[in-house]
């Protein structure tokens, strides 16, 4: 007999299996950081936020100060200096304001209807959503043939009624957007909170005789909140890009506020005659920040999706 003492071999793990805790427990963090191109799209969405913020102190003129402004230097191309003196990075417009801060100040404008519009329709989806999946019954249907019918309109056509009634301004524009977005956020939670809120923690909290509301925001809103931030990147996005559309179109901020989409109807009548960089340069910034904001949105989608746990 060998006096070799059995040892029991390890059991093999399967191929690209973590060892540890699953890939669901990680930080959501590490999971994103695991895409590089995420990665970028998220320090340019940060990047230009900055630049929204400090936009008034980096600009080098106030675009919508007509004492800062020349008609003698308009239609300036890029890398010009005018008779005056200014040296004009991305050139002038038609009635000679800076493009560059013209920018700056077209990109915060642009920012704050994105943000603002987001965060209200969250407030009214999100609770509307979750009163609809608590309580059932004729709320929840009353609730949901709202949505069904919010739906049932393309979102532009939605606004262009809307702002052809209220008329222009950035606080119209912001209520428009809210009007046409809520319903994505309560459809969202609502098919979350249907799942929860037959779970124990929910039974616990009303077997001790806590009130509805408490419940519902305290208790049952927190683990609705991943399809939450994953469409609401989303529709900051579309946000961004209704207001641009609709201020192209003439409907949206009126010509004394700045704006990339007032930015971009200014020199398309000019394109034509050669001066591109009115139109284009607005232009590429705002696709830049819708496609890096969409980007963080699909990556938060891919992370906080549990089925794409591993």
């Amino acid at each position: 007999m060998s006096d070799t003492p059995n040892v029991i071999p390890p059991v093999p793990t399967p191929s690209g299996m973590a060892a540890a805790t699953p890939s669901r427990w990680r930080p959501v963090w590490e999971e994103f950081a695991e895409s590089r191109t995420a990665l970028i799209a998220l320090g340019v969405c940060l990047l230009l936020l900055l630049a929204a913020i400090v936009g008034p102190w980096l600009a080098p003129q106030n675009p919508y100060d007509l004492t800062e402004i020349s008609f003698f230097d308009s239609r300036l191309p890029p890398f010009s200096v005018s008779p005056d003196g200014p040296f004009y990075l991305l050139g002038t417009d038609n009635q000679g304001r800076d493009m560059f801060s013209a920018m700056l100040y077209g990109l915060r404008t642009s920012l704050f209807v994105g943000v603002a519009s987001g965060v209200l329709a969250i407030a009214v989806g999100v609770s509307l959503g979750l009163i609809a999946a608590y309580a059932g019954g004729f709320v929840d249907a009353l609730i949901m043939r709202i949505v069904d019918f919010m739906l049932g309109f393309p979102t532009i056509l939605v606004a262009l009624m809307m702002l052809a009634i209220l008329g222009q301004g950035v606080e119209k524009v912001i209520l428009a957007l809210v009007v046409v977005q809520w319903a994505y956020f309560a459809r969202a939670v609502r098919a979350t909170a249907l799942s929860e809120r037959s779970k124990e923690y929910i039974e616990a909290a009303r077997s001790l005789g806590l009130s509805h509301a408490r419940i519902v925001f305290g208790h049952l809103a927190p683990n609705c909140m991943p399809p939450v931030i994953v469409i609401g990147t989303m529709q900051v996005a579309s946000a961004i890009s209704a207001e641009a559309t609709l201020s192209f179109l003439g409907l949206g901020l009126p010509i004394t506020e700045p704006s990339l989409g007032l930015l971009i109807s200014n020199g398309f009548n000019v394109m034509l005659a050669g001066l591109y960089w009115i139109s284009v340069f607005p232009g590429l910034l705002l696709l830049t920040l819708i496609f890096a904001i969409n980007i963080v949105g699909d990556r938060l989608r891919e992370v906080l999706n549990p089925r794409n746990a591993r």
